[in-house]
């Protein structure tokens, strides 16, 4: 990864087919290959065009690394500085298997999972599949809540799916479409633009057009680890009624709905999500 980038370059591994995933981990490591998975924290991205870890979390990730967390942030397949193949169908199976063998490969046995939008769907779907390597779920508006249709009415992926689809995504329609994310629009800067721009250019149409989520709603049951959710009241991509279906459904949730807020609660209420993503963390429950 030679090429100039406005996103900080960090590691990468090579798993199957050369798939290149490129990830950023810093912290305290002395939670790695304990068994509990107590100390690791893995911030799992959602599926807007340009999107990496480090665009979605840099407001975060560092904060829970300050507090002594090992935290890994990967750029999904198809995203950031990861490889972007073309011929690939993006379905949820798909991220989590190719999430799985990057944390058999960087050696991680069991973490907490914080997923937003796309990364909330990946959490869930992981937790479901490998539940003794999920310590607990953190998750912001996550997808696999809903059906397909309904996803599809919301403004914000109707306009990212003619914006993306249609290769119309330039610095002034990616800021008309970013600043659906949130409810106040100061949060989509320059700099942001200019990060996933680059990123955008060369993702695949396919990214999105073969991306299918199912509804997860009637097997989530079945996670036994606690949760933790936040939803904006003001979300344009993703309802916030998904809520209460997480909380009826899930054996151990809590969720905190913040009005005047968008898809991105990290970003716009980021303190209040990282003290209460660390008090979490921290408790034994």
């Amino acid at each position: 990864m030679t090429q100039a980038s406005p996103i900080p370059v960090g590691k990468q591994v090579v798993l199957d087919k050369d798939m290149t995933i490129h990830y950023h981990d810093s912290g305290n490591d002395s939670g790695n290959n304990s068994g509990n998975g107590d100390n690791i924290v893995v911030f799992l991205h959602g599926s807007g065009p340009g999107a990496s870890g480090f665009s979605n979390f840099k407001q975060n990730y560092p904060v829970f690394a300050e507090q002594g967390y090992r935290v890994i942030v990967p750029d999904l397949p198809g995203y950031g500085l990861s490889s972007k193949p073309e011929d690939n169908e993006y379905i949820l199976d798909y991220f989590v298997g190719v999430l799985h063998q990057f944390l058999q490969i960087t050696g991680i046995n069991r973490c907490t999972l914080v997923g937003n939008s796309l990364g909330g769907a990946i959490a869930l779907k992981y937790a479901l599949d490998y539940p003794q390597e999920v310590a607990k779920l953190i998750l912001m508006a996550p997808g696999g809540v809903e059906e397909r249709e309904t996803y599809f009415r919301m403004e914000g992926i109707q306009k990212m799916m003619a914006l993306f689809t249609g290769r119309q995504l330039n610095a002034v329609t990616m800021r008309e479409l970013m600043s659906l994310l949130v409810y106040d629009t100061t949060h989509i800067t320059d700099t942001l633009i200019a990060e996933r721009l680059p990123v955008c250019d060369l993702q695949p149409t396919t990214v999105l057009s073969t991306m299918r989520v199912p509804n997860m709603i009637e097997r989530l049951g079945e996670i036994a680890c606690p949760v933790l959710g936040f939803w904006g009241t003001d979300d344009k991509f993703n309802p916030a009624s998904g809520a209460m279906k997480i909380m009826e459904h899930c054996r151990d949730a809590r969720m905190l709905l913040i009005n005047r807020c968008g898809h991105w609660v990290m970003v716009e209420h980021r303190e209040t999500f990282n003290r209460l993503c660390l008090e979490f963390l921290a408790s034994k429950i």
